[in-house]
């Protein structure tokens, strides 16, 4: 969740988040806008679910 995008991207990239270092580089393969920051949590909390996750990995396999 952000309000950056691109500048989010590039910390990804680049190694200064500790959490996904590991797994460098990223490509970004979906975006969702929200109205409200409590939404973007919701929605945020669904991508990382298992159902989620299923989904973003079936977008990725289709590129």
């Amino acid at each position: 969740m952000t309000q950056n995008l691109e500048e989010r991207l590039r910390r990804h990239n680049s190694g200064r988040e500790k959490t996904t270092k590991p797994y460098l580089p990223f490509e970004l393969i979906f975006t969702e806008i929200c109205n409200s920051r409590s939404e973007g949590r919701k929605r945020e909390k669904y991508w990382k679910s298992g159902i989620g996750k299923e989904k973003l990995r079936r977008l990725r396999n289709l590129k």
